[in-house]
């Protein structure tokens, strides 16, 4: 069964594995497997689900609340997020501002067919809305009981100390940062986990398989395999173009008798990898097989030694990403209608 850990300085329990549907629910897979993936999440001892409004444009958050129907709400984390472009992407369809989260919170809650929201989540920075008016709507859907705890999604280190200031300010916490995060993807480590650490945020991290590459079926010099997610531009083929080089393809392969000397597949290395890290609460997975889960649950609570993450270390080399600059690349400038 899945391990917990607190989110952030707060006292709200996440599963160390998060169920979480961005490429799956709405456009991958269909209705009735979604609902089938969903409830081996649940078997499998998983009670935390991630999803947005923007993903698949509202009808992955229809999936995920027709999945849970009839499931004790108490016994659940359910989180959804606000920033990106929904519905026909009117002139406030997308972004930060008071209406948008407002109406975004409204939307989502139907569909998602519950009261309130666990955690509700920034899903990036707003370069065009006053700081102050994003967090005052966040007050207040606190304060009416539709979000309990506030979070956001790839902001850097200097954006979370601002808005955890302003949450501090109006009596609301800010609780968790949504980033990318991977034995490969590392970028986060020098200036966002240290300033979380002090501000009491946790990560919930998104790819902790790097897009699947971690997975080891990604073989340098070699075709993409059929169906796999490099080949579906719906499944965020262009989010794993940067992990398939060949280098990188090569360094993987050498992961793989860490795995075995650890007595883990490798998905389940990766997704422990990341949770070696204390600021972690919780790993990001998704799945389109109901399968998958009963493996990926596994990496919970596992311990790597000291030699283990040596290893991992040496066999992935200079493929590593580590630069903090590229956490400023993330969040638009402009909002995209």
């Amino acid at each position: 069964m899945v391990n917990y850990r607190y989110l952030g300085n707060s006292g709200l329990k996440v599963s160390e594995i998060t169920y979480g549907n961005w490429v799956t629910h709405g456009s991958q897979v269909d209705d009735s497997a979604a609902v089938a993936t969903v409830h081996a999440a649940l078997d499998a001892g998983i009670s935390t689900f991630d999803t947005a409004d923007a993903y698949a444009n509202t009808a992955a958050e229809s999936v995920l609340g027709k999945a849970l129907a009839g499931q004790r709400r108490e016994s659940l984390e359910i989180f959804t997020k606000v920033y990106w472009p929904t519905g026909p992407g009117g002139a406030n369809d997308t972004g930060l501002s008071r209406k948008h989260i407002l109406e975004s919170l409204n939307g989502s809650l139907k569909r998602l067919g519950t009261d309130y929201v666990d955690l509700y989540q920034a899903h990036r920075y707003d370069y065009e809305t006053p700081i102050e008016e994003t967090f005052q709507a966040f007050a207040d859907i606190v304060r009416q009981g539709k979000a309990l705890y506030i979070g956001v999604s790839e902001w850097t280190a200097e954006q979370l100390r601002e808005g955890h200031a302003l949450a501090k300010e109006l009596g609301v916490q800010l609780i968790s940062n949504q980033p990318q995060y991977s034995a490969l993807w590392r970028v986060i480590e020098e200036r966002v986990v240290p300033t979380s650490e002090e501000l009491g945020i946790s990560q919930i991290v998104w790819s902790p398989m790097a897009q699947g590459v971690l997975s080891g079926k990604y073989l340098p010099g070699q075709p993409l395999p059929e169906g796999s997610r490099a080949t579906d531009e719906k499944s965020g083929a262009r989010f794993i173009e940067a992990f398939l080089r060949d280098d990188v393809l090569e360094a993987v392969q050498r992961l793989k008798p860490i795995a075995e000397q650890a007595g883990l597949s490798m998905p389940q290395l990766a997704i422990a990898w990341v949770l070696q890290n204390k600021n972690v609460a919780s790993a990001l997975v998704g799945a389109s097989r109901p399968e998958q889960l009963a493996e990926t649950v596994k990496a919970s609570g596992v311990v790597l030694d000291a030699d283990t993450l040596t290893a991992i270390d040496e066999a992935l080399g200079d493929v590593v990403n580590r630069d903090p600059e590229d956490t400023y690349t993330v969040s638009p400038k402009t909002r995209v209608a």
